[in-house]
């Protein structure tokens, strides 16, 4: 699930359903399979479904390396309604599966042969026979999306809201494929637009994720109305999915028409539709929500202590999607989170080295702080940005850091300082961490020491030795030593020439 740095990219509802979407074409390539014959087996078998006297001596307990009987090959290889009875009249089960999981009423369905659907369906065939996956014929046809097939299936009794091993009713699955004249038909029979999938998503959350826009329209106004708040497991509602994934239409069409979509509704993660849009770079949805549902969304943080300002920036990629965010005058570009990141330690953590130069020039503070918020208080690793560009490798990002040119660095330090004395004079907002007096190694540098981290915000002139230690050894100064231990005055510590030894060492 990632970290309090970086929101993960997917969740526990996206992997579950590319699983569902690996095995829906798994099912197309089982399909597939049984539909092989070698070409000398499929030449005698056409002849035989092509001449009286040749079917009237075929064995009847004739079987392909797949399993397949002769009436499931009635289906694929030129049979007709006459011989489906025939064979089903001589003992031939039409419950018979092949190899890969099927009957010859699914075979005949995902041939789209109205025939011998109607055939098989008269002379016995369960219509609600499942094969591989829990997948009934009705399934089969939603898959495909052919409307005869559904047509003649539905006539004859198909129960419209059967479940595959997912849960999934037909209408979901022609929803989630975007066949919209078998969702229509569905929803003529009565289809439920509210049935529940294995992870609480309803065929409207799959076409809005999907982005198929009529379908959604379907959903909403045929029938028995979709539910267009309603939650799946991760309390995702649709508007979060066409938010991520940039359907511009669904979402317009949701907030805009009288349907009382929530549009500051969060998942289980805290992410508003809003959220979703940023950390997907979706600017027109992004500025669709706010011009038509308010700023509301902009100052919700998720449990990642990101707001949808911080989510752009994790995105990085569109830096108008986040200029949008800034002028909407509610959000402060140094906004931090419960953990103390702000949008600059998002870009820098993601490597947008272009973002990152954009916030610096609009005012970014890069010396705040972020701590894991994991930590007990006492535990405390409090982290600049800088750090977190540096724990991801974005090298330019560091140097662009530490070289950035800001305001306070044309002042005229020299009027402040005396050499050899203290920089107290100079007029800053971060004084609390400058050296306030003469002395020792032991009092430079407060923010090293005190919390064993590396120092960012300034160094003034009795830092300089600490700044040289850490340029020549690569080391961060006593980040080995325990505060009291390096301020205590009768401390053994002595330090060799780093020209000598290449570090400074404690003699104990």
């Amino acid at each position: 699930m990632g970290n309090y740095k970086s929101r993960p990219t997917q969740t526990c509802t996206d992997e579950w359903k590319k699983k569902v979407s690996e095995s829906y074409v798994i099912i197309i390539e089982r399909l597939e399979d049984d539909l092989q014959i070698k070409e000398k087996e499929l030449a005698e078998l056409r002849h035989i479904f092509g001449s009286e006297e040749a079917f009237s001596k075929v064995n009847l307990n004739y079987r392909t390396e797949n399993g397949l009987s002769l009436l499931h090959l009635c289906c694929i290889c030129g049979g007709n309604k006459s011989h489906i009875r025939t064979l089903m009249l001589k003992g031939l089960r039409p419950s018979r599966l092949t190899r890969n999981g099927f009957t010859a009423l699914h075979l005949a369905v995902y041939k789209d042969s109205a025939e011998l659907i109607t055939s098989l369906l008269h002379s016995g065939a369960d219509i609600q026979q499942v094969g591989y996956g829990g997948l009934t014929a009705l399934h089969i046809a939603a898959i495909t999306g052919h409307l005869e097939a559904t047509d003649v299936l539905l006539q004859h009794g198909a129960n419209v809201n059967v479940q595959d091993a997912v849960f999934f009713t037909p209408l979901h699955i022609s929803a989630y494929y975007g066949h919209e004249q078998v969702t229509r038909l569905l929803l003529k029979f009565g289809a439920d637009v509210n049935v529940s999938g294995e992870v609480g998503d309803r065929p409207l959350h799959l076409a809005s994720a999907k982005g198929f826009f009529n379908i959604a329209k379907l959903l909403v106004e045929e029938g028995s109305k979709a539910d267009v708040n309603a939650q799946d497991n991760e309390d995702h509602v649709p508007l979060h999915f066409c938010s991520r994934f940039g359907h511009h239409d669904i979402v317009k069409y949701l907030l805009q028409s009288d349907l009382e979509v929530q549009p500051h509704v969060v998942n289980i993660y805290g992410d508003t539709p809003l959220h979703l849009a940023c950390y997907n770079g979706k600017f027109e949805v992004a500025k669709e929500i706010i011009q038509i549902s308010g700023t509301e969304s902009l100052t919700k943080e998720n449990i990642f202590s990101e707001t949808a300002f911080h989510s752009a920036c994790t995105y990085g990629k569109s830096i108008d999607l986040v200029k949008f965010l800034l002028d909407q005058n509610i959000v402060n570009i140094n906004h931090q989170g419960r953990d103390g990141h702000t949008g600059l330690h998002s870009a820098c953590y993601h490597g947008h080295i272009r973002l990152v130069q954009f916030l610096l020039d609009n005012g970014a503070d890069m010396n705040l702080v972020a701590c894991d918020p994991s930590r007990s208080s006492g535990e405390k690793d409090e982290q600049t940005c800088l750090m977190w560009a540096y724990e991801k490798g974005h090298d330019a990002i560091v140097t662009l850091l530490k070289h950035y040119k800001r305001p306070q660095d044309e002042l005229p330090y020299n009027e402040y300082s005396q050499p050899g004395g203290e920089s107290r004079f100079l007029q800053s907002l971060d004084e609390d961490n400058m050296t306030k007096q003469p002395g020792n190694l032991r009092w430079m540098a407060p923010e090293v020491f005190t919390q064993c981290t590396r120092y960012t915000i300034k160094a003034d002139v009795f830092s300089y030795a600490l700044c040289l230690w850490e340029l020549l050894t690569g080391e961060i100064p006593f980040a080995h030593l325990k505060p009291g231990y390096v301020s205590d005055p009768m401390s053994p510590m002595h330090f060799h020439s780093c020209r000598n030894s290449g570090s400074f060492e404690d003699s104990s």
